[in-house]
C-alpha cells in the first residue's frame, strides 16, 4: 500500500532544537548527512503542504561538537507530528491526525511524549481528553521551544494509507479507545423485540450553510409516525457534548459531510445512513465513511439523492451537464467541483421514497 506521509523513526541519541526545527542524530556513520521532511500525512497535496514547518534531520558522528547540549533530557519516546494543513475539517482532523496518532502511539501505554507543530490552541483543547488519554504528559508546541529536548527515541511523523480514510488496523479497538476517552455510557445500540415499548433513537445532523436539509421537518414527521424518538442537530465543536449525545443515538443520518466524522462515538450495531448528493459522490460516501461505519461494527445505508431532490434542478435544466456528466465539472478541477457539488447543493428529500430506508434501518435494530 502506497503511503501518503513521510515519516522517520530513529533510536538512541535524539536531539531536537525546535526554534530552528532540526533534529540531531547521534550515529556512528563516519559520513554525516541531512534531509528535509514534513510532519503531515498529505505530502502529495500541494496546499495542504504548503504551510506544514519542515524539519532537518542531520546525522552526526557520537560524541561529535556538532550535537548541541542537552538542556531538556527525557526518559520516554517522542512522537512529532503537526496539525496544519487541513486539521481545522473535523474530517480530516481524525483521519490525518488522532488516527494515526492513536495508532502510534497506543502501545507506549501513555509514556510518551508529543511534540506539536504549527500548534493550535483551538485544536489541542478540542482533543484534550484524546491526547490525554494517549499521554500523560503536557503536548509540548515545539515550535517556539528554545530548549534542546533529547530522547531515547522519536517518531517523526505520522504513518498514513493512501487511499484509506478514517482507519486504522481495528476500527472496533479504536471506537472502544473513544468511548473510554469520553467515558461514554453505550456499547452497543438498542435491540428491538416484540411488544417492546422503548423507541430508537434517531439523530438526524443538520447542515445550516451547504448541503443542508430542506424539509427537514416533513422526514422528522415521517420517522416519528414510523415509532422513532428524533433529534435534529448541527454538530458541536464540543467534543464531550457531541461522543455523548451521538453515543445515545441508535440512528444517526446526514448528508455527506465531515460532521459524519461523528459516526466514531456511535454504539456498536448502530446504524448510519448516508444521503449522498449528485456529483458521482459514491466513492467519497462509501470510502469516507460507508466502509469505516461497516469496520465499527455498524450497520450502513446508503441513499442516493435523485435529481428531482436536489437544489440543482432549480438551477439547472434536467438535462444539464452537471446532472448528466458529472466529470466535466470534475475535469475543470477541485474548485470547480467544489463550488457546484458541495456548496451549491441543498436536499430535499422525497420522504415517501425515504421510508423505505427508515424501514431498512428498524429492520436491522431488531
Amino acid at each position: 500500500m502506497k503511503r501518503r506521509s513521510d515519516t522517520c523513526q530513529m533510536i538512541g541519541d535524539i536531539r531536537i532544537h525546535g526554534n530552528s526545527s532540526t533534529i540531531f542524530v547521534s550515529t556512528s556513520d563516519t559520513i554525516n548527512s541531512s534531509w528535509t521532511i514534513k510532519p503531515y500525512a498529505r505530502k502529495g497535496d500541494k496546499g495542504a503542504m504548503e504551510n506544514i514547518t519542515s524539519f532537518t534531520v542531520k546525522t552526526a558522528q557520537e560524541q561529535a561538537e556538532t550535537m548541541p547540549k542537552c538542556t531538556k533530557t527525557h526518559n520516554v519516546p517522542a512522537v512529532v507530528f503537526s496539525i496544519g494543513g487541513y486539521s481545522g475539517n473535523h474530517f480530516h482532523a481524525f483521519s490525518d491526525t488522532i488516527m494515526p496518532l492513536y495508532a502510534a502511539s497506543r502501545k507506549f501505554n501513555r509514556e510518551v511524549r508529543f511534540l506539536v507543530a504549527d500548534k493550535k490552541p483551538l485544536w489541542t483543547s478540542k482533543f484534550q481528553e484524546i491526547l490525554e488519554k494517549l499521554s500523560k504528559y503536557e503536548v509540548i508546541d515545539i515550535d517556539h521551544e528554545n530548549e534542546v529536548h533529547c530522547f531515547p527515541s522519536m517518531i517523526f511523523g505520522l504513518e498514513k494509507d493512501d487511499k484509506k480514510e478514517l482507519n486504522t488496523d481495528s476500527m472496533r479497538d479504536f471506537r472502544n479507545f473513544l468511548t473510554s476517552s469520553y467515558s461514554l455510557e453505550r456499547s452497543t445500540a438498542i435491540k428491538l423485540t416484540n411488544g417492546s415499548t422503548r423507541k430508537p433513537r434517531l439523530l438526524i445532523v443538520s447542515r445550516k450553510r451547504t448541503r443542508a436539509f430542506t424539509n427537514v421537518k416533513d422526514v422528522v414527521t415521517t420517522a416519528r409516525a414510523m415509532g422513532f424518538e428524533v433529534m435534529v442537530t448541527e454538530m458541536s465543536a464540543n467534543l464531550k457534548q457531541t461522543s455523548r449525545l451521538v453515543n445515545s443515538c441508535d440512528v444517526m443520518m446526514g448528508v455527506h459531510g465531515a460532521g459524519l466524522t461523528n459516526i466514531v462515538f456511535m454504539p456498536e450495531n448502530g446504524v448510519f445512513i448516508q444521503v449522498v448528493p449528485l456529483g458521482n459522490m459514491e466513492w467519497m460516501a462509501k470510502t469516507f465513511y460507508g466502509e469505516p461505519a461497516k469496520g465499527m461494527g455498524l450497520s450502513y445505508l446508503e441513499y442516493k439523492v435523485s435529481k428531482e431532490e436536489s437544489t440543482l434542478s432549480d438551477q439547472y435544466p434536467l438535462n444539464h451537464s452537471v446532472f448528466d456528466d458529472p466529470y466535466s465539472i470534475q475535469r475543470q478541477g477541485w474548485e470547480a467541483y467544489r463550488s457546484t457539488y458541495m456548496d451549491k447543493q441543498d436536499v430535499k428529500l422525497d420522504v415517501d421514497r425515504f421510508k423505505e430506508t427508515l424501514a431498512k434501518a428498524l429492520e436491522l435494530l431488531r
